[in-house]
């Protein structure tokens, strides 16, 4: 009896079968927990990129049409590509010197998937941005707000522990000065 018990003990027939049962599922987790990583980073990546050109579109031009604002949004859309549009809120405003360092006021505004902003409102700029305008130079900025509401495609989502699931917020402002004139001229939003 004491023989087969160390047999039982010595034996490792089995002992790969059993270590990969136990490492194969964190091997996997963290396989598809880094993808997800990569997937989610390459989605704020966009979001940055997006108020950044959006916002520089713009600011290269004299006047803004109701063709151009929707050539510019057709072009950011097109850079979230493979994600989905549907949740990113574009809002592109024109904010103008108030004679104050700290806020603006909102010239125009127009938005594709949010909500625009009203014209003649206060526009406090975050510590950050304050003095981008000249106060009292009568100049502009044009302002470019970008949020996304990011989902994983794969639930991540055991109950009562952990849910990586989402939706995740992604936001990016970004500001350039109008290259060509003081002020663009209101827009007229398609």
């Amino acid at each position: 009896m004491l023989g087969r018990l160390l047999q039982f003990i010595t034996r490792r027939d089995g002992a790969i079968a059993v270590e990969f049962a136990f490492v194969a599922p964190v091997m996997i987790g963290m396989f598809f927990g880094l993808t997800e990583l990569a997937l989610a980073l390459g989605v704020h990546a966009d979001v940055i990129n997006l108020s950044s050109v959006g916002s520089d579109l713009v600011a290269q031009e004299s006047t803004i049409t109701t063709s151009d604002m929707t050539n510019v949004f057709s072009a950011l859309s097109a850079m979230l590509y493979p994600y989905s549009t549907t949740p990113a809120q574009i809002t592109i405003s024109s904010v103008i010197d108030n004679n104050t360092a700290t806020s603006g006021k909102v010239a125009w505004s127009c938005t594709q998937g949010g909500t625009a902003r009203t014209a003649n409102s206060t526009y406090t700029f975050p510590t950050a941005a304050q003095g981008v305008i000249t106060s009292g130079g009568g100049g502009s900025v044009i302002m470019t707000e970008v949020s996304y509401s990011y989902s994983l495609p794969v639930t991540i989502n055991i109950p009562g522990i952990i849910n990586l699931s989402g939706p995740y917020a992604m936001s990016s402002t970004f500001y350039s000065k109008p290259r060509r004139v003081a002020q663009i001229p209101g827009a007229t939003c398609p």
